[in-house]
This record gives structure tokens, C-alpha cells and sequence, in this order.
């Protein structure tokens, strides 16, 4: 079993975060800066899940909902 260290899982995750902001942009278009900070104070387990649930985004207020929803 491979071990990871400390700043491999923090790449990792900027990675992850990165991903799932650029699919945000070209599902919603641009973000305003208020969702941009929510988005990028999301725990890990919470960032995976606003990656599977923007599949099904159709515009910004979309993303709004489900950010109330999470209670972020």
C-alpha cells in the first residue's frame, strides 16, 4: 500500500479543488467572488459530492441551492 505524505494529500486535493472550480465556470459561467470563497472552504468530503452534483447544474442558482442545502 502506497503511503502518501502530508503535501502529496493537500496537492491532491488543490487538484481536485481546481477540477471541479473549472467544470463550475463552464457548466454556470464566471463566479462571483462570494461563491468562489464557499467553494474553496469546502472540506474534501463535501468538494466530491459539489462534483457529483454539478452534473446536473443547470445554471448558477443551481450551485446557490445546493451550497444552502450543505449549510456552507
Amino acid at each position: 500500500m502506497p503511503i502518501t505524505t502530508s503535501w502529496e494529500e493537500k496537492g491532491i486535493e488543490r487538484g481536485q479543488r481546481s477540477l471541479i472550480l473549472r467544470q463550475l465556470t463552464r457548466r454556470v459561467g464566471q463566479l462571483p467572488e462570494t461563491i468562489l470563497a464557499q467553494v474553496n472552504e469546502l472540506p474534501i468530503e463535501q468538494l466530491e459530492a459539489l462534483g457529483e452534483a454539478l452534473l446536473d447544474f443547470t445554471n448558477l442558482s443551481d450551485l446557490q441551492v445546493w451550497l444552502e442545502s450543505e449549510g456552507v
